[in-house]
């Protein structure tokens, strides 16, 4: 079956052999809406073309991150993100146990980076395991710490799956927006799951009634958020039920989650009546999920409301909430940029320029947000001193 591609002509055009990964992994979705009878949720979609096995976007060998990727996440603007961040760890780390899981760790700079701050402190956990499941990424991420961090790497090791207990600090630094969300169209009288067809060689939208938990929360949505007809908006069901399972997992500890968000009266304000469906390929933001399958990222915003819900119901304290900027500020961003003179302008004009983007409110500090969850942890949080927004969830 040959799936075309639809037509975007203002982003860059893929090399052939791109080209050609993308069409097998668009007749590879293509195959599975037939075998499931026509017809997937958006969920679905988002899973096969991110997560498939050998075709998905995570799963396949095309560079993602950094000026050569498709975006640019904190840790690979410089050290910064992670020295910084090193602070709340370490202190984290000494209110329940040294070891840290880091979920989805990319290229694995943040990995590198956080483990030199934190001998430097003095801080180094017993252990540092990454969850992952892609193997392209994993090889790349020990490339990573063997090149920046050679003699801790031997502290490192990948897990498969979630361990049945934890206790220490598990940190997941853009992760929750990748996970698959469905799509909700809500219209008068009826809530509709949006979902994809196979139509003249093209994936296609297609809505049909909404069942189940989706239907559910989209009907709590509607009353709590006042949601008109002929809203369009996302809902995540997995994000929330993965917090809940890492609830049942912490013994002693933390989830330090960092991602692009709102709270629920943000994320389903009457002006965001689209969703914040967003898609990225080559460093260009558009929302055409059906462009190029397998090599772009398709991402949603995070309701954080639902992720707190989520973890307090299973057991889980709400230990601080605020933006990327007040929680840097907060673990000492000032004394890291201090580090490096003034008067040593080739290193010192490129750290500052990288402070600008993870603080300023056009850039990554206002957009992005950390939250931590925990369990046995009665001590406030240092990166939540000042300007914690919990309320406002």
């Amino acid at each position: 079956m040959l799936i075309r591609p639809p037509a975007t002509a203002s982003l860059p055009a893929p090399a052939d052999d791109a080209l050609a990964f993308s069409a097998m992994a668009s007749r590879y979705i293509a195959g599975q809406v037939a075998a499931a009878g026509g017809w997937i949720g958006f969920d679905r979609f988002m899973d096969l073309a991110l997560y498939a096995p050998g075709t998905g976007y995570y799963s396949g060998g095309a560079r993602k991150f950094g000026a050569a990727g498709d975006f640019v996440t904190a840790p690979e603007l410089g050290p910064a993100f992670a020295q910084t961040l090193g602070a709340q760890v370490a202190q984290l780390l000494s209110l329940s146990a040294p070891q840290i899981i880091e979920v989805g760790a990319g290229s694995g700079l943040l990995a590198s980076d956080l483990l030199l701050e934190l001998e430097a402190r003095g801080m180094l956990p017993a252990g540092y395991a990454i969850l992952e499941l892609s193997g392209e990424l994993r090889a790349r991420q020990r490339q990573t710490i063997e090149n920046h961090a050679p003699h801790l790497l031997p502290r490192v090791n990948w897990l498969d799956r979630l361990p049945e207990r934890f206790a220490g600090l598990l940190l997941a630094n853009e992760v929750l927006d990748a996970m698959p969300a469905h799509l909700v169209s809500w219209q008068d009288g009826a809530i509709l799951e949006r979902g994809i067809v196979v139509a003249d060689g093209r994936f296609a939208w297609d809505d049909r009634p909404a069942t189940g938990a989706l239907l559910e929360r989209a009907r709590m949505l509607a009353t709590e958020c006042a949601i008109e007809p002929g809203y369009l908006s996302e809902i995540a069901l997995i994000a929330p039920a993965w917090v809940g399972e890492w609830a049942a997992i912490i013994e002693r500890g933390a989830l330090l989650l960092i991602d692009y968000g709102f709270p629920r009266h943000e994320y389903y304000h009457p002006q965001r009546d689209a969703g914040t469906l967003m898609c990225h390929y080559r460093h260009h933001a558009h929302g055409e999920p059906f462009h190029l399958p397998g090599l772009q990222d398709i991402t949603a915003h995070v309701d954080f409301t639902a992720i707190v819900e989520a973890g307090c119901a299973a057991g889980l304290d709400l230990l601080g909430y605020t933006t990327q900027s007040t929680f840097l500020f907060n673990c000492g961003l000032t004394e890291v940029l201090a580090r490096t003179p003034v008067s040593d302008s080739l290193r010192y004009l490129p750290l500052a320029s990288t402070v600008q983007k993870l603080v300023s409110p056009a850039e990554m500090g206002e957009l992005f947000k950390v939250m931590a969850l925990g369990k046995g942890i009665h001590e406030p949080l240092l990166g939540f001193t000042r300007g914690d927004r919990s309320a406002s969830l």
